[in-house]
């Protein structure tokens, strides 16, 4: 379990608080309506999620006027539970999907929502620093998959490479 901390922390270190030129936060953003528990549905792959399974992320208010992040993933190879948690502010201004997250420390990487569901809040598509990081998160562990095809469509337009989309496993019975 630590050392997914460590290497989510060395991950996040190497990027910042960048984001990628083509991308562009969401506006109108509502914390409030964005808390809770998300499902990865799709990632590019990263040393610090490498091999997880039904990777889920919940966020919730801080005291300090932040968000808690709870990352937690099921790793096949070592039969176990992974977590990490970490802190999230915003960036610029509250209504802007753009906040910066650590997991240790004071170094923080970008966390970029640069596609939301504005009715339900149902899905996010999510950037990081730079164009190595892309997720697709649903507030269900499956989704419609003319979602899934918008998604990569809108990934490969921005630049992402598409090709190299990992989709989670979100199947709960794939634990021993």
């Amino acid at each position: 379990m630590k050392n997914v901390v460590v290497l989510l922390v060395c991950a996040m270190l190497a990027g910042c608080l960048g984001k990628p030129e083509s991308v562009t936060p969401v506006s109108d953003f509502e914390l409030e309506r964005y808390l809770g528990e998300w499902y990865e549905i799709a990632r590019l792959d990263h040393s610090f999620e490498r091999g997880l399974q039904q990777v889920t992320a919940n966020y919730s208010l801080r005291d300090d006027g932040g968000v808690r992040v709870l990352n937690e993933g099921y790793s096949v190879d070592s039969d176990e539970w992974e977590a990490a948690e970490g802190r999230a502010y915003f960036v610029n201004s509250e209504d802007q999907g753009y906040l910066k997250v650590s997991f240790f420390g004071p170094f923080f990487g970008s966390y970029v929502i640069f596609e939301l569901d504005y009715d339900n809040y149902e899905y996010a598509f999510v950037s990081g620093p730079n164009l190595s990081y892309l997720w697709l998160l649903a507030r269900t562990p499956t989704v419609d998959p003319e979602l899934i095809d918008r998604f990569v469509e809108q990934a490969d337009e921005l630049g992402f490479n598409v090709d190299e989309l990992i989709f989670v496993n979100q199947d709960q019975n794939i634990e021993p």
